[in-house]
């Protein structure tokens, strides 16, 4: 699959050095320069400097043939933003995108965006675990 990823953040990085060595081809695209230096020395993919809102540079890193689209930057509003602009400018089939504020990510979720939140993750599991549910 070709998989685009917008913000080499620890998680970003993490999920292109996965995601390229089972195979995919990945793009990934952050302002900052040094965040790509996460990626491992050998990564196979390719790297953007900028925005993933630029709508140019999201062309250049393969959004019209683009399978996936990940959005994990820093923040929840460039996220959504990058979700919106991936799945009503390049129509990518399956568009992911991270939000921090469980009240964003249920508004985001009812414009039909697939939203994944670390903040609801982690009370869902200290929930598991103050009922029993979790190994100590």
């Amino acid at each position: 699959m070709k998989i685009i990823i917008i913000g080499c953040s620890r998680l970003g990085a993490s999920l292109a050095n996965l995601l390229a060595a089972q195979g995919h081809e990945v793009s990934v695209i952050d302002p900052k320069a040094e965040a790509l230096e996460r990626l491992d020395h050998d990564f196979p993919g390719q790297t953007f400097i900028g925005v993933g809102i630029d709508l140019e540079l999201l062309a250049s890193a393969g959004a019209g043939k683009a399978d996936v689209l990940i959005a994990v930057t820093d923040r929840d509003s460039a996220n959504l933003v990058a979700a919106q602009v991936a799945r009503g400018k390049f129509h990518i089939p399956m568009v992911i995108a991270r939000a921090y504020d469980p009240r964003a990510a249920a508004a985001y979720r009812s414009m039909g965006l697939n939203i994944f939140c670390p903040t609801e993750a982690g009370i869902d599991y200290v929930q598991e675990l103050l009922q029993g549910g979790g190994e100590q």
